[in-house]
């Protein structure tokens, strides 16, 4: 039997004497006077970008039809800065306010009113004007030393959730309703091309597929079209007219496989003799994994010559769902397809497995505007969606071209709170502006030395 004791008055002063209780060491006293500060001050990296990579320029001259007459605000000036606002961690047209209360940095920037009137000018004309816009840019940063290696494409669809009627929302595969748009991005997570569909579209619509490819390769500079191009898709993107287009198009593609009863057939079938070990990205064996070629084993004449089909074996994770054949077999088995003609299948299948790499491209494009859309009206959404693919690259090119280290690879939460949110003083000597940083903040030299990098690049001429 459990016998309660009340405690002794004494006793729970003791209790509280063991508690410490930890308080700020001053009252600080909060004042709203201060004169030459700017918050958000790292964010006018990206507005110098902008502007020396010529983007600032080519989007004045792709809004110049929508342009007002007695317009005060240039309307490629407005996006330009709706990009920076979205980098910068915004997800609403209001965002803009944290640049407008920064006029003495960032200028003049347009009121909420006039944002809204500008991307509800953007029809199918200046979104295409738009596009060529950031593509100027984009050669200009390749140029400057931010082309990538290798040009590998990779195309994905993704839910975003829509939390009240919009024009074009509807349910979606997941029980959900929103949108699904089809994404294009490269191997190193740079912004290619977006479309935006319904929340019901489907995963693998051929014409979506193409649009989504032509608009990225409308992105690429001419000189990187004679380069070898890869184009990678989920299983969403298998049939035969999307290998056929990237055929017409000059490029290879990799292509989810579903393992299907010809294509378990053909495994079952296989001496052990015919695996061999799959690899990591250091090129050590991945263990309990292999790997394994098809292309003899079953019918490939429908697609395009020169298909080779491919498939993976790995023990499961916890959980995994598993097959008739992967419950047989204690493996879980995937596939792929490819006309790429290298004989080392292990480096194709890593090659292929790393397209999981645009999953983490979305997820960060989703935390640069893209994870909702605040319109009612599809059109001014779509217009939305373009805005934030600027945003994206421009964070992509400030790591490229203006920072090192992890900076250079950081996520944008990562770089908004260590450069970007940074606080400043203007201090003005004669015709001389300085920005001061914060002596103690660990990063001011890292933002000073990115500043340094980027006055360092060429001014790009006018478009």
């Amino acid at each position: 039997m459990r016998m309660r004791f009340a405690k002794t008055h004494s006793q729970n002063q003791e209790d509280t004497r063991k508690v410490k209780t930890q308080t700020t060491r001053q009252t600080v006293e909060v004042r709203a006077d201060g004169e030459g500060l700017v918050s958000h001050a790292g964010a006018y990296l990206l507005v110098e970008l902008a502007d020396r990579l010529g983007l600032t320029a080519a989007l004045a001259e792709a809004m110049a039809p929508t342009r007002e007459r007695r317009s005060a605000h240039d309307p490629g000036v407005v996006l330009r800065d709706l990009a920076v606002a979205i980098a910068d961690g915004g997800d609403h047209v209001t965002d803009l306010g944290v640049l407008r209360g920064q006029q003495a940095l960032f200028g003049a920037v347009a009121s909420e009113t006039t944002a809204h009137r500008v991307l509800k000018s953007i029809d199918a004309g200046a979104l295409e004007a738009i596009r060529a816009a950031r593509a100027k840019a984009l050669a200009r940063a390749w140029d400057a030393g931010a082309r990538p290696g290798e040009l590998i494409l990779d195309i994905d669809a993704s839910l975003l959730i829509a939390h009240s009627e919009k024009e074009g929302a509807a349910g979606t595969y997941k029980g959900g309703f929103g949108f699904f748009p089809l994404l294009c991005y490269l191997e190193t997570g740079e912004p290619l091309a977006g479309i935006l569909r319904a929340g019901n579209a489907g995963a693998n619509t051929v014409a979506d597929h193409f649009e989504v490819l032509q608009l990225a390769l409308e992105q690429l500079p001419e000189q990187d079209l004679e380069r070898e191009i890869l184009a990678r898709v989920d299983i969403g993107g298998r049939t035969h007219a999307f290998t056929c287009d990237c055929r017409e198009a000059g490029i290879r593609f990799s292509v989810g496989y579903e393992v299907d009863e010809r294509v378990r057939g053909a495994i079952a079938e296989l001496p052990e003799s015919a695996w061999q070990a799959a690899i990591d990205g250091d090129g050590t064996e991945r263990e309990g994994a292999q790997v394994t070629e098809l292309t003899d084993h079953l019918d490939l004449s429908a697609w395009p010559e020169g298909t080779r089909l491919i498939c993976r074996r790995e023990r499961p994770h916890p959980g995994a769902q598993l097959s008739v054949l992967d419950c047989e077999t204690g493996y879980r088995h995937t596939a792929f397809i490819t006309d790429q003609g290298d004989e080392d299948i292990a480096a194709l299948e890593l090659r292929h497995r790393r397209r999981a790499r645009v999953e983490d491209a979305i997820r960060v494009g989703k935390e640069t505007g893209m994870r909702r859309m605040p319109f009612a009206a599809f059109a001014h959404n779509e217009a939305w969606l373009e805005v934030s693919l600027l945003a994206q690259a421009l964070l992509r090119w400030a790591g490229r071209l203006c920072l090192e280290g992890e900076l250079a690879l950081a996520e944008p939460k990562r770089v908004r709170q260590r450069l970007l949110h940074v606080a400043g003083r203007l201090v003005r000597s004669g015709r001389r502006v300085a920005l001061r940083l914060p002596r103690s903040w660990p990063w001011a030299e890292a933002l000073v030395a990115a500043f340094a990098r980027l006055r360092a690049l060429p001014v790009a001429s006018s478009p």
